[in-house]
């Protein structure tokens, strides 16, 4: 072979060299398939979404319960002043000052017609466990950790208070 032959096939295969290395340019190569004997990385798990913020023990100003007896709408509102109306309202129209930054927006307590229709059980529940717990916003707290189960008795006859157009009627 000459000399001009010789570099013209050199040439060549480094053009066909820098063309193949050139090929899928700006694209995601394939990783190479693991070998029997290498394990696949593993990949890390999708991000959870924040959890929503619990408070670590009950506000030294919560109301306790009474140690026996019916729930107290009375004292059920005075917690849901410190824990629910900053979000809720103060009258339940869920309008509360924490309630603008909030998407979904808060329950509104005082629609008769649409809090008359859950139990009694579904609001012990949802104050408890949080929103999540039945389907709704994670963003709604649960407050089981908090408060004693006759606390949450205390809000949830507070909470029936709330309703207008029509009022709750047991």
């Amino acid at each position: 072979m000459s000399r001009s032959a010789g570099r013209a096939s050199v040439w060549a295969v480094l053009g066909l060299a820098f063309t193949l290395a050139g090929c899928g340019e700006g694209r995601e190569q394939p990783a190479p398939a693991p070998s029997a004997t290498q394990t696949p990385a593993a990949t890390p798990p999708p991000a959870a979404p924040p959890a929503p913020v619990v408070p670590a023990a009950p506000p030294a100003s919560v109301v306790p319960a009474a140690p026996s007896g019916p729930a107290d709408a009375s004292r059920g509102a005075a917690n849901y002043a410190i824990l629910c109306a900053g979000c809720h309202g103060a009258s339940g129209d869920g309008d509360g000052p924490l309630a603008a930054a909030l998407d979904p927006k808060p329950a509104k307590h005082s629609d008769g017609a649409y809090m008359n229709a859950l139990s009694d059980a579904h609001l012990f529940q949802v104050i408890q466990q949080g929103g999540a717990s039945v389907g709704k916003s994670p963003m709604m707290a649960p407050f089981g950790a908090s408060l004693s189960d006759a606390q949450i008795r205390d809000l949830v006859a507070h909470v029936r208070s709330l309703a207008k157009n029509p009022p709750y009627s047991p």
